[in-house]
C-alpha cells in the first residue's frame, strides 16, 4: 500500500471513489487514514466497514485496474489448483485459485492491491498469476464452503484440460444497470465460450424459445435457453458492446469486441448480426488464435507429408495452395508456414479478408474495398515493393489468380487458399477460372487439401464393426482382423460428447513432371489428375482418414462426418 499526504491530490483508485459518487472527499480521507492506523488496505477497510457495497467495490476496482469481474459463485472450483495452496492461506488473504491455462493459473481476489497475496500463490502453484475481481462477500463464502469440501492441503494430479482462456469485462456502458439480468448472462456465455474453447457462439431468436450455441471442435451444441422475452434486450447489449447501430435492426452489420483479459492480454470478437424472421441472430466468433499454436509437428501430417510441404517451402518460390472448406483449419497451416520463413533477410507481406494471427516481422494489410485495398491491387504493391514471399488470404477472381500466378511466375513464393474438393479439384478449378493449365503446372509447386477432425476424447471405447462396412470405406480384407478401432465414450472432460481437440487430415500433392505434363497437354480434368496422384503414391484425404483411424485418434463416424468415407 504507497504512502499518500492526506493533503495532497487524491488519484487513484480513491479518485474512483469520489468521481462514481459512492464516497464524498472528506469520507475518502477518512477511510485513507482510518486504513493505515488499522494496518490493511483501504479495499479492506472498506469492506469491513460496509461503507460501500462490494460488489460497486469490485466494479470499480475493474474500471480502476483494468482486471476482469466475474461472478466466482458461477465458477466450478478445480480441487487440483485449490489443494496447492494451504486454505488458511486462502482464508487469510481472501484468494483462491480457479482455473488454469498451460503455465499461467487465474486466482479470483476482492483486493488486487493485495500484491502480497498474489505473490505466495504464485509461489504454491509455481506458475504465473493472473489475477479476476470477484465480490468478497461472494468470495469470502466460496473460500469457505471450499475449505469444508476439499479438506486437506494434499496436492492432487493436475487435469490436463485445454483451458483457452478466462473471463470478459463489458465495461459500464450508460443506460444499462451492471446488475441487469441479461447483461449478466450474456458476460456469463463470453466467459463459458473462452473456457471451453469455441470458435464462436451463436444467439438465436425463435418464435417461442431463445437458443444459444457454442461451436466447439467445429460441432455446435446448445448450452443455453434463455427467456425468450430477453431476446430485444441481449441484441441491443452485444450491438452496444460491439459498437453496432442498436436501431438498425433490418439489415446486417458486422462489428467487433475486444474483452480484457489482462494488463497485456484480449481477446477479440467479431460480430455478425443478421435480420431473421423472429429477431435479430448473432454470431461472434472468437479469434483465440496464437503464435504458440503455428507448430507443424502439431498439425496432423503425416512425416512424408510434413517433408513434402517443407522441401516446397525452402524453395522460396513458386505458389503453394492449400484448400478446403471454411473453419478446415486453413490458415493455421499458412501461418505455421509463414512463421517458419519469417527472417529479417526477407520481406513477407499479407493480405486477407480478417487478420487472424498477428505476427512480428510481417506486413499485414486487411482488405478495405471502400478506400481500394482489394486483393489484387494489394498483390500489385507487393511487386512494387519488392516483396518476397506474401499470402493471399484466398483467390476470389480472375483478376486475382492471374497476379499471384505471375507472381509466383517471377520467382516469388506466394501462399494461397481457395475452396476445392481436393488437390485436384484445385487446380481444374483454376483452370476453369480461365487460368491456362500449362502455367498452372509451370507456377504451382504443391496443393494441399485438409479437413480437420475431432479426436476421440481419452474415455474411447472399442468398436466390433462388421467387415463389410470396414471393406465398404476401403480398408483390405486382410487387414481387418488386426484392426482396432474405438469410437465416442463420454465422460466430463469432454462434456459426454466423447471427443475432445482436432487434428488436420490432409492430402498433400506435388505438382510433378508428369503432373506438369498432363497440364502442359491441356488437361483440365480434376479425375485424370487424381489418378495421376494415384499413381504417384500420393494419400488422398479418405486414405489419410483411415490412417487415423488406424491410430485411434478419431471414430468412423466422425470421419464418416468430415469426408464422407
Amino acid at each position: 500500500m504507497t504512502s499518500q499526504n492526506l493533503t495532497s491530490p487524491i488519484t487513484g483508485f480513491p479518485l474512483k471513489l469520489i468521481s462514481l459518487g459512492l464516497l464524498s472527499e472528506a469520507d475518502v480521507r477518512k477511510a485513507i487514514e482510518e486504513s493505515r492506523r488499522a494496518n490493511i488496505s483501504l479495499v479492506t477497510y472498506l469492506v469491513n466497514n460496509k461503507l460501500v457495497e462490494p460488489h460497486t467495490i469490485a466494479q470499480a476496482l475493474s474500471q480502476e485496474f483494468g482486471i476482469p469481474m466475474i461472478d466466482i459463485e458461477s465458477i466450478e472450483l478445480d480441487p487440483g489448483l485449490i489443494n496447492l495452496v494451504d486454505k488458511k492461506r486462502l482464508a487469510k488473504h481472501q484468494t483462491i485459485p480457479i482455473f488454469r491455462r498451460g503455465k499461467r493459473r487465474f486466482v479470483a481476489v476482492s483486493d488486487p492491491t493485495h500484491v502480497e497475496a498474489l505473490k505466495e500463490i504464485q509461489f504454491h502453484t509455481n506458475a504465473e498469476i493472473e489475477p479476476i475481481l470477484a465480490e468478497a462477500d461472494k468470495l469470502a463464502k466460496i473460500i469457505e464452503s471450499a475449505a469444508r469440501q476439499f479438506g486437506g492441503n494434499e496436492a492432487l494430479e493436475e487435469r490436463k484440460s485445454e483451458i483457452v482462456d478466462e473471463e470478459e469485462r463489458t465495461g459500464e456502458i450508460k443506460g444499462v444497470s451492471f446488475e441487469a439480468p441479461f447483461v449478466k448472462f450474456i458476460n456469463s456465455m463470453l466467459f463459458k465460450a473462452i473456457i471451453m474453447g469455441a470458435s464462436d457462439l451463436h444467439f438465436e431468436p425463435y418464435e417461442k424459445y431463445y437458443q444459444v450455441r457454442l461451436r466447439i471442435d467445429g460441432v455446435l451444441r446448445v448450452i443455453a435457453n434463455p427467456p425468450i422475452s430477453t431476446s430485444q434486450d441481449l441484441t441491443a447489449h452485444i450491438k452496444l458492446m460491439s459498437h453496432l447501430e442498436v436501431s438498425k435492426s433490418h439489415a446486417p452489420q458486422q462489428g467487433r469486441l475486444k474483452l480484457k483479459i489482462s494488463a497485456k492480454k484480449t481477446i477479440e470478437f467479431r460480430v455478425f448480426t443478421c435480420p431473421t424472421l423472429w429477431g435479430e441472430k448473432i454470431v461472434m466468433r472468437i479469434n483465440a488464435l496464437s503464435i504458440s499454436a503455428l507448430n507443424i509437428n502439431k498439425l496432423g501430417f503425416e512425416e512424408k507429408q510434413k517433408s513434402i510441404y517443407l522441401e516446397a517451402l525452402a524453395k522460396q518460390h513458386g505458389m503453394i495452395l492449400v484448400t478446403g472448406p471454411t473453419g478446415s483449419g486453413k490458415t493455421v497451416t499458412l501461418y505455421t508456414a509463414l512463421k517458419r520463413l519469417n527472417q529479417k533477410i526477407v520481406n513477407i507481406a499479407t493480405i486477407e479478408n480478417h487478420i487472424e494471427i498477428q505476427l512480428p516481422g510481417i506486413n499485414q494489410v486487411k482488405v478495405d474495398e471502400k478506400n481500394g485495398t482489394t486483393f489484387a491491387e494489394a498483390i500489385k504493391t507487393f511487386i512494387a515493393q519488392q516483396t518476397d514471399i506474401f499470402l493471399v488470404g484466398e483467390i476470389p477472381d480472375i483478376e486475382t489468380s492471374q497476379l499471384a500466378i505471375n507472381a509466383a511466375l517471377r520467382g516469388r513464393l506466394v501462399l494461397s487458399s481457395l475452396y476445392a474438393k481436393d488437390a485436384p479439384q484445385a487446380l481444374s478449378f483454376l483452370s476453369e477460372m480461365g487460368i491456362p493449365p500449362f502455367t498452372l503446372g509451370r507456377a504451382i509447386k504443391l496443393v494441399i487439401a485438409q479437413r480437420l477432425c475431432r479426436c476421440l476424447c481419452r474415455c474411447k471405447i472399442e468398436q466390433n464393426l462388421s467387415e463389410q462396412s470396414l471393406l465398404s470405406v476401403g480398408f483390405k480384407k486382410a487387414e481387418i482382423p488386426k484392426l482396432k478401432l474405438y469410437g465416442p465414450g463420454g465422460c466430463d472432460k469432454c462434456g459426454g460428447s466423447g471427443y475432445r481437440g482436432r487434428v488436420g487430415i490432409y492430402q498433400v500433392m506435388p505438382v510433378s513432371e508428369k503432373m506438369k505434363a498432363l497440364l502442359m497437354d491441356g488437361c483440365n480434368n480434376g479425375t485424370q489428375l487424381a489418378m495421376q496422384a494415384s499413381r504417384e503414391g500420393i494419400a488422398d484425404l479418405r486414405e489419410s482418414g483411415l490412417k487415423k483411424l488406424k491410430e485411434g485418434l478419431t471414430s468412423l463416424e466422425e470421419l464418416s462426418r468430415v469426408i464422407g468415407v
